[in-house]
Formats: C-alpha cells, sequence, structure tokens
C-alpha cells in the first residue's frame, strides 16, 4: 500500500514536472520578439510607436491581442498588403514573442488636446457606445482586447470607418462591427479625436 502510493506520487510529481516544462518552453522570448520585431519597425517605429499615417502604434498594445490579430492576419482574415509578407514568415513561436515584446513597451504618450469640445463629444460617445466595456475604463484594453487611448487619431477614424462599412470584420471584431455600425461620421470623429488625446 505504501509502495502504491510512492509511485503515485512519483508518477503526478513527473506529470506535474512536465506540465511545468511544457509551459515554460511556451514562455514568451523578449529578446527574440525584439529581434523579430526589426520587421516591424519600417512601418510601426523603433519601439513600436508609429509616426506614418493610418498604421498603428503596438507599444503597450496587450499581449494577447496582438498575437490574435497577427494570427487573423496570417490566416488571412485580417487583410492588409503591407502585413502579409511579414506574417508569412512569422511562425507561433514568433507571434507569441512578438505580443509579450510589444505589450512591454511603454505606450505613446498621447498629444496635447487642441479640441477639448470636440473631447467632451467623443467622451459622450464612448459612454453611450459601452466603449469600456470591452476597452476598460482607462481604454488601456486587455487580454485579446486593443488599447485605444492615445492611438494615432487618423487609424483610430480608419479602423472605426472600417468596422462601420464592414471592411474589417473576422474573430472578435464582431462586436465591434455592431458598435459601429450605428454610429455618425460625427460621432467617429469625435470618438477618434477623444481616444487619441487620451
Amino acid at each position: 500500500m505504501l509502495l502504491r502510493r510512492r509511485s503515485l506520487r512519483n508518477v503526478l510529481c513527473a506529470a506535474v514536472a512536465s506540465v511545468a516544462m511544457t509551459v515554460t518552453s511556451l514562455a514568451a522570448d523578449l529578446e527574440a520578439g525584439k529581434k523579430k520585431a526589426e520587421l516591424c519597425a519600417a512601418c510601426h517605429g523603433d519601439v513600436g510607436i508609429s509616426q506614418m499615417e493610418n498604421v498603428p502604434s503596438l507599444a503597450g498594445q496587450p499581449d494577447q491581442f496582438i498575437q490574435w490579430q497577427l494570427v487573423f492576419f496570417r490566416a488571412g482574415t485580417r487583410k492588409n498588403e503591407q502585413m502579409q509578407p511579414i506574417v508569412e514568415q512569422i511562425d507561433n513561436e514568433d507571434i507569441r514573442n512578438l505580443g509579450a515584446y510589444f505589450a512591454s513597451l511603454t505606450p505613446p504618450k498621447a498629444p496635447p488636446d487642441d479640441n477639448p469640445d470636440l473631447s467632451q463629444k467623443g467622451a459622450q460617445a464612448a459612454v453611450g457606445r459601452r466603449c469600456a466595456s470591452c476597452h476598460t475604463d482607462s481604454f488601456a484594453g486587455t487580454k485579446a482586447v486593443a488599447r485605444i487611448a492615445g492611438q494615432r487619431e487618423e487609424y483610430l477614424l480608419k479602423a472605426l470607418r472600417d468596422y462601420k462599412s464592414g471592411v474589417r470584420s473576422g474573430g472578435g471584431m464582431a462586436a465591434m462591427a455592431d458598435v459601429a455600425y450605428p454610429l455618425s461620421e460625427e460621432e467617429i470623429i469625435a470618438l477618434a479625436h477623444y481616444l487619441a488625446h487620451l
């Protein structure tokens, strides 16, 4: 009986060690992510802060959000001419590493608000559309939901218009299409301005 308990305990310990080794082997490598992010720097910036029109900043985006977007691009669910050749060069390990790397970076600092009245209208639209229910109260995103605070204003405009028109879809984006469809152009402009200046 005692021998059987020890054997069972040894088997359980071996199983736990095996699971722990698997989890460790799946852990992201920030240095590898930084190196692979060299592919992204031309458009998304050296430290994940975009200087290019209609290209989002990736610094400070939630890890899972980055991973899912890369998976969507790689699968063709999300389409972009510039992204296609990049995602053809990355595997699952690269995706894990890139997600962790961009999540570890400091998010972009919002520019000074040059139109507080427009921001106030955007804040009202955000409350009315319950944006914080997914993107969090600070709009910093969480898990597979994007950080939208401090994102480039023209990119936010493009994204909201793409969701509204149905150009952007796939995966968890169905919720965004439902939210964006009833938005007026004035609300889209106000929301993008408000979020970009948070």
